[in-house]
């Protein structure tokens, strides 16, 4: 069970972004949790666009207990043994329950399709060694024993697994670049991520462009570290944003609404057997889509 009291330091700010701001759940989340009567303001159910007065009360509670279960989730399998097995997550699919998805996940689908995952030490992410956002589709590489598990967690931590990704992002990069920028969490927006030096941990991106439109790029992106949301945070610092980026994006004339993100290659050495392993997905059809709209 989640219980937290807020007091509003705010003047006429929104309800919902108020708490957008100092919880970590969306704004479609936090509008279920207020209709259902699981925050109160001053002891009082009050609608998602309320505008608070400073030292209003803010209670929050509700129950972030999930029991996991199985379920027929659509996803493609690329390759499995004993080991591992290598996924492709589609666009829209959360990686594993937290508060307000408590089921629908690939974590349920990964109980449904495979016999056996790895331990992780956390009950809600068996199997689980790295995640992708929500919005961000492409390659998984899943632990289904405990060996490969710890292999996997050492691997990742000595960068020892490529991932390559596509993205399209606004306006014209005409270089190859590399961002080496510290990542930490946004001191004034909890859901965001931001490039500082205050609690941060180092960020290392490597990009170059495939194909340049009238107003975007076509990129492929390599990350030699992992940090949440790194991509994303860090080609908006560079003011070049991923195309249909809800959180660090602009508003588009196509549009479109979620991030035109793709992890299409993983590149390792298979943590068991120790044979090297290449894996390469197709384009997304939404990234064929926009270049045909963009007339390239």
């Amino acid at each position: 069970m989640y219980k937290n009291k807020f007091i509003s330091n705010s003047e006429n700010k929104r309800l919902d972004l108020f708490l957008n701001e100092n919880l970590e759940l969306s704004r479609s989340q936090i509008k279920k949790l207020i209709d259902d009567g699981s925050i109160l303001v001053n002891s009082k159910r009050e609608k998602a666009g309320y505008k608070l007065r400073i030292n209003d009360v803010i209670d929050v509670e509700y129950n972030n207990e999930i029991e996991l279960v199985p379920q027929d989730i659509d996803f493609k399998v690329l390759y499995e043994d004993k080991d591992i097995a290598i996924i492709c997550k589609p666009q829209g699919l959360v990686v594993h329950p937290g508060a307000g998805n408590y089921d629908n996940t690939l974590v349920n689908g990964l109980l449904y399709k495979f016999d056996c995952l790895a331990d992780t030490g956390d009950s809600l992410r068996p199997g689980i060694v790295h995640r992708l956002d929500k919005d961000t589709s492409g390659l998984m590489i899943i632990a289904k024993s405990q060996l490969s598990y710890s292999n996997l967690i050492t691997m990742f931590q000595n960068r020892k697994i490529n991932k390559m990704y596509w993205a399209i992002v606004e306006g014209k990069i005409l270089e190859d670049g590399i961002i080496d920028e510290p990542l930490g969490r946004d001191v004034k927006n909890r859901i965001k991520f931001s490039v500082t030096e205050h609690n941060s941990k180092d960020a290392l991106t490597y990009y170059k462009p495939i194909k340049i439109f009238e107003n975007h790029t076509f990129l492929n992106v390599k990350i030699a570290t992992g940090r949440t949301h790194q991509i994303r945070v860090h080609m908006n610092y560079i003011n070049h944003p991923v195309l249909g980026d809800p959180l660090y994006g602009r508003k588009n004339k196509y549009k479109i609404e979620k991030q035109m993100l793709h992890a299409y290659k993983l590149e390792f050495m298979h943590p068991v057997s120790n044979k090297s392993m290449l894996f390469e997905d197709s384009i997304p059809i939404r990234f064929e889509k926009f270049m045909k709209r963009a007339g390239i």
